[in-house]
C-alpha cells in the first residue's frame, strides 16, 4: 500500500529542508526522484543521498520565478523516467518583511512562487498523471495559512491560497485519479526558518506551546509524504493535514 516502486517524484526545492526530506523519504518508498532547485552543489547532494537507497535520482537546475522555464522543465522532467506520479510543490520563499517595507516586486515574488508555481506547474503535469489514471500533487501550507504571523504578510497570504488551492486541485483533477492534499509543517529546522532556530528562548515557547512538547524533527515528514503520495491515501483529496506537533491543537 505504501510502496512506490516504479512511480516518479518531482520535488521542487529539494535543495534543502523539507523539499529534500520528502525526495528521500519517497526514494525509500522506491520512487524515481527528479529533484528541482536553483543550486547545483545542493541537488547533487540530494542525489546522492537518494541513490544511497537504490532509488534512482536526476537533478534539473531551474529557477521557477521565470514563467518560461515551467514548460521546459515539465518537458525535461519526463524524459527521464516518463510521465511525472508524483509533484511535491515545495519551494517557497520567506522575506520575514515588515508590513511597511513590503514592496510590489517582493510581494509579487512570494505569490508567484509560493502559490502561482504550484498551480501552474501542476496544471502542466496533469496530463501525464490523467493517461495513467493516477497521480498524486502535495502541497505544503503552513501555520500561517490560518494564522497571522509577524513580518510574514506576503507568505501568509500565500499560504492560505495554498489552502485554497488544494481544494480547488481536488475539485478540478480527482475524478480523473489525481488526488491533491497540502502539508501544513509546525516548526521544522529548514532554510525559511533559520531566524527562529537561532533564537533558542524563542524555540523553547514554541516547543511548550506543542502538545507533544518539541519542535519538529525532519524526519516527521517522512511518513505523512509517503502516505499522501502512496495508494493508502487514495480516498484522500483537498485536505489540509497538520504536521506541527499539536501546535494548532492548542
Amino acid at each position: 500500500m505504501f510502496d512506490l516502486t516504479g512511480k516518479t517524484a518531482l520535488v521542487t526545492g529539494a535543495t534543502s529542508g523539507i523539499g529534500k526530506q520528502q525526495a528521500i523519504a519517497l526514494a525509500k518508498a522506491g520512487a524515481n526522484i527528479v529533484a528541482v532547485g536553483r543550486r547545483a552543489d545542493r541537488l547533487s547532494e540530494t542525489c546522492e543521498k537518494v541513490n544511497a537507497f537504490g532509488s534512482n535520482a536526476v537533478s534539473i537546475q531551474a529557477d521557477l520565478t521565470l514563467d518560461t522555464s515551467l514548460e521546459k522543465l515539465a518537458i525535461d522532467a519526463a524524459s527521464h523516467f516518463g510521465a511525472i506520479d508524483i509533484l511535491c510543490n515545495t519551494a517557497g520563499v520567506n522575506l520575514r518583511q515588515a508590513v511597511d517595507d513590503i514592496s510590489f516586486e517582493s510581494w509579487q515574488q512570494t505569490i508567484d512562487l509560493n502559490l502561482a508555481v504550484p498551480f501552474f506547474l501542476g496544471r502542466l503535469l496533469v496530463p501525464g498523471m490523467r493517461e495513467k489514471g493516477w497521480g498524486r500533487i502535495i502541497n505544503v501550507a503552513s501555520l500561517q495559512s490560518t494564522r497571522a504571523f509577524a513580518n510574514g504578510l506576503p507568505y501568509g497570504a500565500s499560504k492560505g491560497g495554498i489552502s485554497q488551492l488544494t481544494r480547488a486541485m481536488a475539485e478540478a483533477w480527482s475524478s480523473d485519479g489525481i488526488n491533491a492534499n497540502a502539508i501544513a509543517p509546525g516548526f521544522f529546522p529548514t532554510e525559511l526558518t533559520a531566524p527562529v532556530f537561532e533564537d533558542n528562548a524563542a524555540l523553547q515557547r514554541l516547543a511548550d506551546n506543542t502538545a507533544i512538547g518539541r519542535n519538529g524533527n525532519m524526519e516527521d515528514l517522512d511518513g505523512i509524504t509517503v502516505f499522501l503520495a502512496s495508494d493508502a491515501s487514495a480516498y484522500i483529496t483537498g485536505q489540509v493535514i497538520g504536521v506541527d506537533g499539536g501546535f494548532t491543537a492548542k
